[in-house]
């Protein structure tokens, strides 16, 4: 392990080894995993236990509810405790995210999924409770982004709670369970296809998993210079926003601004009106909605002149007759190539001169005019999952020079690059023996599969050669099973399949659509027991694939001994 780390921050770790604490809990749950296969009469030792994990797609709604849906028929097959790691993309980590508040929630699956039902079938989050969370992010850190308004708009709908937990908070609860694994990709990584885009988030260290860089999870967000600015950690409900940020819609996020936010300035405007001293709030507030609507209007593509004309009047009064610097709404048809990209574009320029005027007039710096003058300006320029970078400025070869620039990294939905945590569990110091991959994805169930056959390829990391065929794609079956010369064997379990849905499997997917309202309690009870009938119909044959992999890696273990 290389000694670099930041001055006095003791929190960053570079080196392609487990942590001490992941280290401890692989060497318990063995115990648990030895004593799961012996009752079925598998053959293996303390030693060589088979390492499993277990992987949930993205896919929103439908992936939480058929992830929980899948681990209680895995229960119920007396399966579940053979499992060494959990590890989710988007929608799975609401599932984790749920399973994991609860201690030791692997030995009382029923009575827990009984309760994240109730809850994802119940009343939503009040108005009054959104609010007062996304003023505490507003204020509670250095960088605040689109990923907390995320949060608070989005999760909450579906999660039904404002979950204020921590991630190294709650492990000590769990020592019955599964190591759960969220994961995310760097944004930069990704648009500039450099450096390692895979990061991973465990209750003891966050970092890039195939750089091997990591810092302590209650410390992933503070700056390290040459002293640590820390940061608090973040909760469950911001993590689960991190991780699912692929179901973001600008549209829909200026519509929540408008039909839920604006009303709330207004109020506060009409309060400050009161005071003799205050900023003349009903023009600023005027501006804000004008600001809202014309981003609406570019969206749409309908003219945003009459709105544009309003704002710049507006702004030129409150400026005592001083124009001001504001994109020229001209340009917004002067490319008629480029069409609404263009127009967005200019959109974008022209909100952030907008939110520049009231920030350096200071008109505008109290309670909830500065959040909207943010979330504005963080929609224009899309910022999602801001933290200050723990590599910044480091020395190490190790590191790709990629990571080490920036002062700031933006992390997003890993499903914006391949929808299954993969990689996470490809580290080769996890050493992984057998993957089950379950696919909650809303279309092709075997991308994330053959993508990352592919990425492992370029990479040259261990995996198996992944054939599907046009048939699969029509009509995926329930079970598929991938092995190669020192790979890890991987089990693909598509979620809408032949065998749980017959030829019906298009009308499936196309009432649990990723995008729906929360879905109702039959929907969620339904969904419940067609993911769960692919254990019920494939115990024997995942039975039969963890025998092979454990009984081939204690046989192994045999002949070294020879």
């Amino acid at each position: 392990m290389s000694a670099s780390k930041p001055q006095e921050s003791g929190e960053v770790r570079i080196g392609h080894s487990l942590n001490e604490e992941e280290e401890e809990f692989v060497a318990r749950r063995r115990n648990t995993v030895l004593q799961c296969l012996q009752k079925f009469k598998i053959r293996c030792s303390q030693d060589e236990v088979p390492n499993i994990a277990l992987l949930g797609s993205g896919g929103g709604q439908r992936a939480m509810v058929g992830l929980l849906g899948s681990l209680v028929q895995l229960d119920k097959a007396g399966l579940l405790d053979c499992i060494l790691y959990l590890s989710g993309v988007s929608g799975s980590t609401w599932c984790m995210a749920s399973l994991y508040q609860e201690p030791d929630w692997s030995t009382k699956l029923e009575t827990v999924k009984n309760k994240i039902i109730k809850r994802i079938s119940g009343p939503g989050v009040s108005w009054t409770d959104t609010l007062a969370k996304l003023k505490k992010y507003y204020y509670g850190k250095d960088i605040f982004s689109l990923t907390d308004v995320w949060a608070v708009m989005l999760v909450t709908t579906y999660v039904k709670e404002i979950d204020e937990c921590k991630l190294s908070d709650q492990w000590d609860q769990h020592s019955k369970d599964p190591f759960p694994i969220y994961t995310v990709i760097d944004k930069q990584c990704k648009q500039r296809e450099e450096g390692d885009p895979w990061f991973e988030i465990s209750p003891h260290e966050a970092g890039y998993s195939l750089t091997g860089a990591f810092v302590g999870t209650s410390s992933f967000g503070s700056q390290f210079k040459n002293t640590t600015k820390k940061q608090d950690e973040m909760d469950m409900l911001y993590l689960q926003a991190l991780c699912s940020s692929v179901l973001a819609d600008e549209e829909e996020i200026w519509k929540w601004i408008k039909a839920l936010l604006l009303p709330e300035i207004k109020t506060a405007s009409e309060k400050m009106r009161q005071d003799p001293h205050s900023p003349p709030t009903d023009e600023c507030y005027q501006v804000l909605l004008n600001l809202v609507d014309m981003n609406l209007a570019v969206l749409k593509g309908t003219d945003p002149s009459a709105l544009d004309q309003s704002i710049r009047t507006t702004l030129t009064d409150l400026s005592g007759g001083q124009s001001q610097l504001i994109c020229q709404l001209e340009k917004l048809n002067d490319d008629k190539t480029a069409g609404k990209k263009a127009a967005k574009q200019y959109m974008m320029q022209y909100t952030v001169d907008v939110c520049n005027y009231f920030s350096s007039e200071r008109k505008l710096n109290s309670w909830p005019f500065d959040l909207l003058i943010s979330i504005c300006r963080c929609i224009a320029q899309w910022i999602w999952g801001r933290h200050y970078n723990f590599l910044h400025n480091m020395r190490d070869e190790a590191v790709p020079a990629a990571l080490l620039e920036s002062e700031t990294r933006d992390y997003i939905d890993a499903g914006l690059l391949l929808n299954s945590p993969y990689f996470s569990v490809l580290r080769k110091e996890r050493d992984i023996d057998l993957i089950i991959s379950l696919d909650f994805s809303e279309s092709d169930y075997f991308t994330t599969v053959t993508q990352t056959a592919e990425t492992c390829k370029k990479l040259k990391i261990p995996f198996p050669e992944v054939n599907i065929t046009s048939e699969d794609v029509k009509k995926p079956k329930a079970f598929y099973v991938f092995k190669g010369t020192n790979t890890p064997t991987v089990i693909h379990i598509p979620l809408f399949n032949v065998s749980n849905c017959g030829d019906k499997i298009d009308a499936w997917r196309k009432k649990y659509g990723t995008t729906q309202v929360p879905y109702s309690a039959e929907m969620i009870a339904e969904l419940l027991q067609v993911s769960g009938k692919n254990f019920t119909i494939n115990r024997a044959k995942l039975l039969e694939q963890i025998r092979v992999v454990a009984e081939a890696k204690y046989f192994q273990a045999q002949e070294r001994q020879i």
